[in-house]
């Protein structure tokens, strides 16, 4: 028997590549797997707002003129949904992406997620720990899994829906 959880809600690999190939056989289908990628991107920006607010509530201690660019604003900005049909990797997924041009700290998405992590102070170049705020991005996207796993589901059943109505 099925459960009704939506916890216990998953959407495979193999569902999306078959929802793709049956969108490419559609006479409008660039048109439709647009229209699927959008949908799977509004699914997840909830949780992509959820993770910026979790670098936004980060402790700053930057002082002066210095502290510019932002370090969490920064972060914030490169995190986004992401949405790849076909090739080598299918799925949809929320990424804080890399930040190589604030202050050559090219990994401060994965860094500031730990409790402390060392930077190096502005002109003297003594190396000191800076405190961090500990898995602000897995926090904030694991708070409402199910709800990001079941609105992704409904995303794929709406467009499965259109392509089973066009057929009919």
């Amino acid at each position: 028997m099925a459960s009704q959880n939506p916890i216990d809600v998953a959407v495979s690999c193999d569902g999306i590549n078959a929802l793709v190939r049956a969108i490419r056989q559609e006479a409008d289908g660039k048109e439709l797997r647009k229209e699927l990628a959008k949908n799977l991107r509004d699914a997840l920006k909830p949780a992509a707002v959820q993770a910026k607010s979790g670098i936004m509530s980060m402790s700053s201690s930057g002082v002066g003129p210095r502290s510019s660019p932002a370090l969490r604003s920064a972060i914030a900005k490169k995190i986004r949904p992401e949405v790849k049909l076909g090739g080598r990797w299918t799925g949809a997924k929320v990424k804080a992406r890399k930040t190589p041009n604030i202050r050559g700290f090219t990994n401060a998405p994965k860094r500031t997620q730990s409790d402390t992590w060392r930077t190096q102070s502005w002109g003297n170049g003594v190396w000191r720990n800076q405190p961090g705020k500990l898995d602000w991005f897995d926090r904030a996207t694991t708070a409402h899994k199910a709800e990001y796993k079941q609105a992704v589901f409904e995303a794929l059943e709406v467009m499965a829906e259109r392509i089973a109505n066009r057929a009919h």
